[in-house]
């Protein structure tokens, strides 16, 4: 089995696929050429047999520091083996040139190995495993002596991996690179259509300046200042690498099958576009300043939910697409043996009522910012609305995606008062049309249901059946369904504290309720935790909201990237990585601190 942790892992992105490079040196996880597109590199949910692309000193003593150039993906690896020290810089170049058509068809990895002082020799191990570790390619030596090239083909995909000699060794590729202080050597990783001409080699020089210069002129437009600045620039830069710079789509998380609870099964594929958090993710993106993405976002919207609102789906791909059928990989052993593989996601098929809130609140964020409407978008908004009053009556899996019994869960019922209160409010304040009077009787109506079937003992509970709670109550504020003061509120918050939060983190809710179906506990949800740092910042607990503040930004890695979740006792990331959930909810908090008071969404 790989022995990286979770947070050993780094992220490289071209804004279409995404690659995971552990501390040791080696490619765990790459899709191609899409982040939902099937493996080539999947020792990351198993070992080094499952496809990998090690690039390391021959030295087992030698040690490695890391950090990105600046804000950007490149990532930069020092080693130091005795006396010398040499660096690794890794990209995924943005585009292949001007010619978007021809981008389109070539992802490009290259690794730059650097002398800085001395000489040091590294070893290249390279595994290719096309289909998630179900197909050995075809692989052939097509260069020379001068300009060697291993060139791999399985079905539709190729490789060609340029710049080193590698020679074959038990089902691997294996060569070394001897550097000395001053020079470079390129090594080039390029997939293309196994029905088309490899593509020419590209200029790494031009490669690097060119995609360095993007990150930084994207990460420059970003509007902040207050506490936590440089987590808040990351967390939005890693939210702009999940997001697919073609399609629009914005994924939840670059990985899949990374379990919950180690050798557990709440294992899941992560890298569709989930509808509530893409909205989440747009809405933290347009408070930064980033409206043309909003525009982006909102039509790839409106291409995804085209058609009858009944079909309307909770995920799609990141095209728009519907199909992501559950299925189980038996070939992959997983995550420290954390099994089933999942790829695909079940949950695409459930009701979860909170969605549509979830969008209409962020399209109303939206066009407060300024972004304009479209011919479309408010007739989306429209049929959203008629979908969500055909299912009012209708129970739902929740924003957990419980796989037990549906609920009435008070989140999702805040969710659809949400969506219906910012249909009002956009006729009213903003000179829509719609059945305003309709939508007002019916916020009014779950308004009445919540207060009566929603509140228990003088706190919220998860849903009406129950004197429980979870962590969602939390974000009842921040839609503004509630102040943070209300003493409802208040009281949730404490009862969150009796009952979820241990090792002061935030739990989602209590897994031994049996309410989501599933074996196994999970660790504290990081997003979770973020949003109490909230809830405390606007009701002037301004010291604890500091400190926990704190402890959660030290739970990034590294390279400040965060999981899905936290075990506090093992000191160990849990869950995909890295998960846009966690990084909007910092984002959010952090802007909550600066701000000390409260503002709902949208």
């Amino acid at each position: 089995m790989v022995t990286a942790r979770i947070e050993d892992y780094a992220l490289l992105s071209d804004c279409r696929t995404a690659a995971l490079v552990s501390t040791a040196g080696s490619i765990d996880w790459l899709c191609l050429p899409r982040l939902d597109s099937a493996s080539v590199f999947a020792a990351l949910l198993g070992d080094e047999h499952h496809g990998r692309w090690l690039l390391r000193p021959i030295d087992a003593d030698a040690v490695s520091t890391r950090r990105y150039e600046g804000d950007t993906f490149v990532l930069v690896t020092r080693w130091t083996s005795g006396d010398a020290v040499a660096e690794v810089h890794d990209v995924m170049p943005v585009g292949a040139g001007a010619d978007a058509e021809a981008s389109a068809l070539r992802t490009d990895v290259v690794r730059r190995i650097v002398g800085i002082r001395g000489e040091m020799t590294f070893a290249q191990h390279l595994t290719l495993r096309f289909d998630y570790a179900r197909a050995m390619p075809w692989v052939r030596q097509t260069g020379t002596d001068d300009e060697p090239c291993l060139v791999a083909m399985a079905g539709p995909d190729a490789l060609a991996i340029r710049g080193a000699h590698l020679e074959p060794n038990d089902h691997e590729h294996t060569g070394e690179v001897s550097i000395r202080e001053g020079e470079t050597r390129d090594l080039h990783l390029t997939w293309f259509p196994s029905h088309r001409d490899m593509p020419a080699l590209l200029d790494a020089d031009v490669a690097f300046a060119e995609t360095a210069e993007w990150w930084r002129e994207w990460a420059g437009r970003i509007a902040h200042s207050g506490p936590h600045h440089a987590e808040v620039v990351r967390s939005l830069l890693i939210l702009r690498a999940l997001s697919n710079r073609e399609t629009g789509g914005i994924a939840a998380a670059a990985t899949m099958g990374l379990p919950e609870d180690i050798g557990g099964e709440r294992n899941w594929d992560y890298r569709y576009v989930w509808l509530r958090d893409a909205a989440l993710t747009l809405e933290a993106l347009v408070d930064h300043g980033f409206l043309s993405l909003a525009d982006s976002w909102r039509t790839w919207l409106l291409r995804a939910v085209a058609g009858d609102p009944a079909d309307l789906q909770i995920m799609y791909g990141p095209a728009g697409e519907r199909d992501i059928t559950e299925r189980e990989l038996p070939q992959l052993p997983g995550f420290e043996g954390s099994r089933p593989v999942r790829l695909g996601n079940g949950a695409a098929t459930q009701y979860q009522a909170d969605v549509v809130g979830e969008v209409i609140v962020t399209l109303s964020a939206a066009r407060a910012a300024g972004v304009r409407e479209s011919e479309f978008s408010w007739a989306l908004e429209r049929q959203l609305l008629r979908f969500t009053a055909e299912q009012i009556e209708r129970p739902d899996q929740g924003l957990w995606e419980i796989r037990g019994e549906p609920r009435y869960f008070t989140h999702s019922r805040v969710m659809i008062w949400a969506a219906f209160d910012r249909g009002v409010r956009a006729v009213e304040e903003d000179g829509l049309d719609g059945p305003v009077e309709r939508w007002s009787g019916l916020r009014d109506r779950m308004r009445r249901e919540i207060d009566e079937k929603g509140v228990r003992d003088g706190h919220f509970v998860q849903h009406a059946d129950t004197d429980e709670v979870d962590a969602s109550l939390l974000l009842l504020p921040q839609v503004g369904y509630c102040r943070p003061d209300d003493p409802r509120m208040l009281a949730t918050v404490e009862r969150i504290e009796q009952t979820l939060v241990r090792d002061g983190l935030v739990y989602r809710y209590r897994t031994e309720t049996g309410v989501d179906g599933l074996s196994g506990s999970e660790g504290a949800f990081l997003a979770c935790s973020f949003w109490l740092v909230e809830q405390y910042a606007c009701t002037g607990r301004l010291d604890e909201a500091e400190a926990l503040m704190d402890r959660l930004c030290g739970l990034a890695n590294d390279v400040g990237m965060l999981s899905e979740e936290y075990d506090p006792g093992a000191g160990r990331q849990l869950g995909n990585t890295p998960q846009a959930f966690s990084h909007l909810a910092l984002v959010r908090a952090a802007d909550a601190l600066a701000r000390r008071a409260h503002r709902p969404r949208g």
